[in-house]
């Protein structure tokens, strides 16, 4: 099996369901440029029947970027898919992602129907979509919550029309990591032709388990994981692109590896939450305010005698100029005087010590400490 990590982008099509986040065709057009930079292999451009808007996102994008795989979202229904068809007659390398729930709580009360009739329409839709583009995608929505043999018997029937990847989301972010690695081990057990697709993983997180249940599937055989940037998308979010991606790259003993240039994550970053004005969350993983920021003494002590102790990734490897030391009522004389001799200041221990008494006031009423004020406290 394949060591590499397909990186399926959906930033413009989940994540841009965000209510407040929708973006114009030429914002989407700046976002895939980048996306493109990245190195994603599959940009998800949008889902081209739901309105003019989107068909057009779809078109412009397949002229604007050459590199990745150029993906539209349709439904198991011919309107939909011959739509998807043609927005993408201008992609160099187009994919149809097209499916319908497999749960039997999405069968009996979104769709009203039954597990014979939904595997009729699966196959029905793969085929045609591969009228259109040979490089198709079925997705059973919901397989989290799925009847484990049903969800085989769905994901054999599709890659026996046609289907060249299989995805199995987790779509309201019900599973915990070890049973969602499970459910992608199964299929590898139990699916007879599995060797022709590959097994895609979209996870929601419902429960802020997407990263981890992304990691499961990847651990369990799963070769391509959908994600998005900063983590958006519907109701708590998707899967985070870069807290993926960093987490194959820091954990090299799982011998997996992409193609994404990680040292521009964090520009990457800054521009989806601008564009989309939705903020990033201080504590957010990789990409977030404080992911390369210390402020417990203790910590800075252990940080500036040597970095390993309390950072697992340079920051540069993210695109993060550097590391910062945050200078607050918890931090040690370690911390001051390094930021001290950054400003050209050296001062011998007693004196430093006065200077510390006087520090610990000035935080506990500034909260934080920046340069100028250390100015002002030197003097």
């Amino acid at each position: 099996m394949s060591q590499r990590v397909y990186i399926f982008d959906t930033t413009l099509r989940d994540g841009e369901q965000v209510p407040g986040c929708q973006l114009t065709t030429e914002e989407k057009i700046i976002v895939a440029k980048e996306l493109e930079q990245l190195g994603v292999d599959i940009i998800e451009a949008g889902f081209p029947i739901s309105s003019p808007g989107d068909f057009r996102s779809v078109v412009e994008i397949s002229k604007a970027v050459s590199e990745p795989t150029i993906c539209a979202l349709s439904r198991a229904v011919k309107g939909d898919i011959d739509a998807a068809g043609e927005a993408l007659k201008w992609a160099k390398r187009g994919r149809i992602h097209t499916g319908i729930g497999s749960s039997d709580i999405h069968i009996r009360n979104k769709f009203n129907s039954t597990r014979e009739k939904i595997l009729e329409q699966a196959v029905g839709a793969v085929k045609h979509a591969k009228t259109y583009v040979e490089d198709v995608e079925f997705y059973a929505e919901d397989a989290g919550r799925a009847d484990l043999a049903f969800l085989a018997q769905l994901t054999e029937a599709v890659i026996g029309a046609g289907a060249t990847v299989v995805n199995i989301p987790d779509t309201t972010g019900y599973c915990l990591p070890d049973e969602y690695g499970k459910k992608i081990a199964y299929i590898y057990e139990h699916v007879s032709n599995v060797h022709k697709a590959t097994i895609s993983i979209h996870c929601h997180n419902d429960l802020g388990l997407a990263t981890a249940n992304t990691l499961a599937g990847v651990m369990n055989g799963a070769r391509q994981v959908e994600v998005t940037i900063n983590g958006i998308g519907e109701r708590a979010g998707n899967t985070s692109l870069e807290e993926v991606v960093m987490a194959i790259k820091v954990k090299k003993e799982l011998g997996l590896h992409t193609n994404i240039d990680s040292t521009r994550l964090y520009p990457v970053s800054r521009l989806v939450s601008e564009m989309m004005r939705m903020p990033v969350q201080a504590n957010k993983a990789i990409v977030g305010r404080n992911a390369f920021a210390h402020s417990s003494g203790i910590h800075q002590d252990g940080f500036l005698k040597h970095s390993e102790n309390y950072e697992i990734m340079n920051p540069l490897d993210v695109g993060v100029d550097k590391s910062l030391i945050v200078l607050t009522a918890r931090s040690g004389r370690h911390a001051l005087k390094h930021r001290l001799e950054l400003l050209g200041y050296r001062y011998d221990k007693p004196t430093l010590d006065s200077i510390y008494t006087r520090f610990l006031d000035m935080a506990d009423i500034r909260k934080e400490v920046n340069d100028k004020d250390l100015m002002e406290l030197v003097r």
